[in-house]
């Protein structure tokens, strides 16, 4: 079946659903989402959105704090903008419904939080629960739009491009020009879809699931990443892959966050004997930035040889961390932790990309009539590592800027060469009896992904992940071929991507910078790498 829509819209967290709102009264929009639309990296976020409200803050504190934050690699422009245009978003969503907490005394004040590397208060947050609080707002506005339709349970499998660039049909460039739109597997029927559309936006999120150990949901296999490469998209700095240092650790929980906010209202980082560590890393001890504290983190376990560190907020009144922290506090209890009254065992686990999807101010990738905004994108705001509340921040910003863009590239366009597309064609494929192939190579890439290209990286352990990924890629070529697709099959692919492109990364880039660290070169060298690390596809003549 063929949809024919004016934007298409791949991905419902805070940046897909923003843009889909905003272009909506403009023409027909399709929003595809792999499992229920809620299932998105911004319903798990529970910190808040950094943002100038409070009276002692300003822009330049903000923007001065996320360039440090960057290690050099902030695009200064980028973050002048967001910072600035973050207020008047925030009060839009606020205008459509979202609910963020007050201050304690009962004022009209918005109540302030603080987190690692902010120097004022500027976490803009509705208690622990900010993303879904958003999320909830932002679902209930798309729903009842009539310009829009929400298909649930459709995974995209690949954009749907056209050239100009033919001699005697034979593509002269290394991507094609134009996005037509995507192939989508609607996931409950094994049928592929063909959605053609004028406008294609990429909101698919991160790719924590390509490790071990991540805060992510289980969605968050890089989708949109792969598919603009294979497409011959720029693709830049997906070597800084961002590691919160607090992810709680217990054998039955499950990519839970313990939020940086815990730290900021005074939660101290404190090793097995109860000793707090981290004035011997950093002058802002507990509220240094995140790759610091990772990196801090891991240094302890491998000294210690234990399987956490813990986070101490039982100093604060009782009462004060179950009300501002409601639900880190029930989750916590759910598994024999008081956190009033006990030290929360915590680890790194990898969470946030900083790279992505190359995109410019209005969040448009080199090839015409595609754009990517949120987490899938990389705008240059976060540089080498992202200030805390910055990520729900930025989508909001770009989300806007895009979808002003997107609807004047519409209005501009005469005819569309894209009418005609191919359907899907499963020739020659069969069903597969070996599922196992999928599960142990999805396996081995998450594990070596993060004993090779994690917190801490060498030379030596990067060309062991190389050599990997390239013989796990082999045998997913092979067997994307032979079998028709599955879900499963889509999101291994994709992450055996995404893992190919994090070591080419983390290999070319020989120095440390934020989040990237190589015990070969352990210093900051802004001679020769205070620049991106940008990739394409390389063309196939």
């Amino acid at each position: 079946m063929q949809y024919d829509v004016d934007f298409l819209v791949i991905g419902t967290g805070i940046a897909g659903l923003t843009f889909a709102l905003k272009v909506a009264e403009f023409g027909r929009v399709a929003i595809v989402t792999k499992k229920e639309a809620a299932e998105t990296s911004t319903n798990y976020a529970q910190g808040g959105i950094a943002s100038v409200f409070g009276r002692y803050d300003s822009f330049e504190l903000h923007v001065r704090d996320t360039l440090e934050s960057g290690s050099g690699l902030c695009k200064p422009d980028v973050v002048d903008m967001v910072v600035k245009d973050g207020p008047v978003r925030i009060q839009e969503l606020m205008d459509w419904g979202v609910a963020f907490s007050r201050d304690h005394a009962g004022k009209l004040e918005l109540d302030l939080g603080l987190e690692g590397g902010h120097s004022q208060k500027r976490i803009v947050h509705a208690g622990d629960f900010t993303g879904q609080a958003v999320e909830r707002v932002l679902l209930e506005r798309v729903g009842s739009h009539s310009n829009m339709g929400l298909f649930e349970d459709y995974i995209a499998v690949d954009l749907i491009t056209y050239s100009t660039r033919m001699k005697r049909g034979v593509v002269t460039a290394a991507h094609e020009d134009l996005c037509c739109g995507a192939y989508v597997l609607a996931t409950k029927t094994g049928e592929v879809h063909t959605f053609h559309a004028r406008i294609t936006v990429l909101a698919t999120g991160g790719a924590g699931k390509v490790y071990l150990y991540t805060s992510n949901p289980d969605i968050a296999t890089g989708d949109g990443m792969a598919m603009a490469y294979r497409a011959g998209a720029l693709v830049a700095n997906l070597e800084f892959v961002q590691f919160h240092p607090t992810c709680l650790y217990h054998p039955e929980a499950k990519n839970f966050l313990i939020s940086e906010a815990v730290r900021g209202e005074g939660g101290v980082l404190i090793d097995y004997r109860g000793r707090a560590f981290m004035e011997d890393y950093d002058p802002k001890k507990d509220l240094a930035c995140r790759d610091v504290v990772a990196r801090a983190i891991d240094h302890e376990l491998k000294k210690s040889g234990q399987d956490c560190v813990f986070l101490d907020i039982t100093h604060q009144e009782h009462d004060f961390v179950r009300e501002r922290f409601p639900n880190i506090y029930q989750k916590c209890l759910s598994f024999g932790i008081d956190m009033t009254s006990d030290p929360v065992p915590v680890v790194p686990a990898a969470h946030y990309m900083c790279g992505g999807v190359l995109v410019d101010m209005d969040g448009k990738t080199d090839i015409e009539r595609l754009y990517a905004v949120g987490e899938t994108a990389c705008t240059g705001l976060h540089g080498a590592n992202r200030l805390a509340s910055n990520s729900l921040l930025e989508a909001l910003v770009y989300a806007h800027r895009a979808a002003q863009q997107a609807v004047k590239d519409l209005g501009a366009m005469n005819g569309d060469v894209c009418r005609d597309l191919p359907p899907w064609d499963p020739m020659g494929t069969s069903d597969s009896d070996e599922a196992i192939v999928v599960s142990h190579n999805w396996e081995e890439i998450r594990r070596f992904m993060w004993n090779y290209v994690g917190v801490v990286r060498s030379n030596k352990r990067l060309l062991r992940a190389r050599h990997r990924i390239e013989t796990i890629q082999k045998e997913i070529r092979e067997y994307y071929w032979d079998f028709k697709i599955t879900s499963d099959l889509i999101e291994l692919r994709n992450i055996a991507m995404v893992a190919e492109l994090i070591v080419q990364s983390a290999s070319l880039r020989k120095e440390s910078r934020g989040l990237h660290y190589n015990i070969r070169y352990p210093q900051r060298d802004d001679k020769f790498w205070l620049k991106d690390t940008i990739l394409r596809r390389p063309f196939v003549g």
